[in-house]
C-alpha cells in the first residue's frame, strides 16, 4: 500500500466513529508483528525507538535522522499507517520544517511534536520543561505550511501539565489547535477526572498516552471512547513484555541444560521466517533459480 493509501485509510477512519487503538512499535519485528494484527494506527515510540535502535535513554539523545531512517524503515515494512514521533523537531523553525518534511516523504501518516524544551525527556520521567505557548504555536503554524498533503497529520503534544498544571496544558492545548494540529495530546493527566476533562473540552481529535507504570491510570478502551478520545496509544505494551519475556527466556537459558524450560514460550522457528519475509525470497529462488 502507498503512502497516500495508508494517510488516506486513516483520515477515513478518523472520520468514522469509535476509538482507534494504536500499539507502540520499536524495531522492525514489533512493526511486523503489529502490522499482522489488523491495527487500524501503529504508533513508532521515541522511547522504545531510542532504547532499541541506540540503547539510550530518551533524553534528547537521539538525532532527526537516527529517528527518520526507523520511521521510513516501519512505513516501508508495513501496511498499517503509522504515527511518528517526532520530539520537538530537532531544532528551531527551520528544523521544524525540513524534520516534517522528511517524515511525510519517509513514508508515515503523520508526526507528533511537544513543547518540551531541548533536550527533551520521556513524557512520564520527571524534569521536564516546556517553551513558551507563543513558540509551539509557531512550530505547528510551520509544521501545518511544511506538509504536502493535509493528509498527513500533524499531532501536537503538551507537556505543561506536569510543571505547570492542567489548566495551562488545556490553554496550550486549545493555541496548538488553533495553529493547525490535526490531533491534540495532553501528556500525562493524573486521574479519570483530568482525562474526562481533556477529552470534552478539546474540539479536535484527542489521543490519550496509555504507559504501563507512568503517571496517568489506564483505563478500559470502552471508558476511554465514553469519555471522548479518538486515539489511544500504548507505547510501552511491546518493548515491557519483550524485555519481560527475553529476561525470563535469557534466565531458562542459562539456568537449565535442556531447552525443556523454553518449551511453549517461543515463535516457531518457520513462523518467524514468514513474518521476516522469508516466503519472498523462496517464492523468488523458485522462480529464477530453479530448474
Amino acid at each position: 500500500m502507498t503512502a497516500a493509501a495508508k494517510r488516506q485509510r486513516l483520515s477515513a477512519r478518523l472520520a468514522q466513529p469509535g476509538l482507534i487503538t494504536a500499539p507502540g512499535i520499536f524495531d522492525m519485528i514489533s512493526a511486523r508483528l503489529a502490522d499482522r494484527m489488523g491495527f487500524d494506527l501503529l504508533y513508532m515510540t521515541g522511547y522504545g525507538t531510542v532504547a532499541s535502535y541506540l540503547g539510550l535513554p530518551d533524553a534528547g539523545l537521539a538525532t532527526y535522522t537516527d529517528m527518520v531512517n526507523r520511521a521510513s524503515a516501519f512505513a516501508q515494512g508495513s501496511n498499517t499507517p503509522i504515527i511518528a514521533d517526532g520530539d520537538t523537531g530537532y531544532g528551531g523553525l527551520l528544523n521544524v520544517a525540513h524534520t516534517v518534511r522528511g517524515y511525510e516523504a519517509g513514508g508515515v501518516a503523520g508526526i507528533q511534536l511537544e513543547d518540551q524544551e531541548f533536550p527533551k525527556k520521556c513524557g512520564h520521567t520527571p524534569g521536564r520543561r516546556v517553551i513558551p505557548l507563543e513558540d509551539m504555536v509557531k512550530k505547528i503554524r510551520v509544521a501545518s505550511d511544511a506538509r504536502s498533503s493535509a493528509d498527513f497529520l500533524i499531532i501536537a503534544r503538551t507537556d505543561a501539565r506536569t510543571t505547570l498544571g492542567l489548566d495551562e496544558a488545556m490553554r496550550r492545548a486549545e493555541a496548538y489547535s488553533k495553529a493547525g494540529a490535526d490531533i491534540l495530546f495532553v501528556e500525562s493527566p493524573e486521574s479519570e477526572d483530568e482525562l474526562a476533562h481533556i477529552a470534552s473540552t478539546l474540539d479536535k481529535p484527542v489521543l490519550v498516552n496509555n504507559v504501563e507504570g507512568g503517571r496517568t491510570p489506564i483505563l478500559p478502551k470502552s471508558r476511554l471512547e465514553q469519555l471522548g478520545f479518538k486515539l489511544a496509544i500504548y507505547p510501552a505494551t511491546g518493548f515491557l513484555a519483550m524485555g519481560h519475556a527475553l529476561e525470563q527466556a535469557y534466565t531458562a537459558l542459562q539456568q537449565d541444560d535442556t531447552d525443556n524450560a523454553l518449551k511453549g514460550q517461543l515463535y516457531e522457528f518457520q513462523d518467524f521466517n514468514k513474518l521476516v519475509g522469508f516466503e519472498k525470497v523462496w517464492d523468488f529462488d523458485k522462480k529464477w533459480n530453479e530448474g
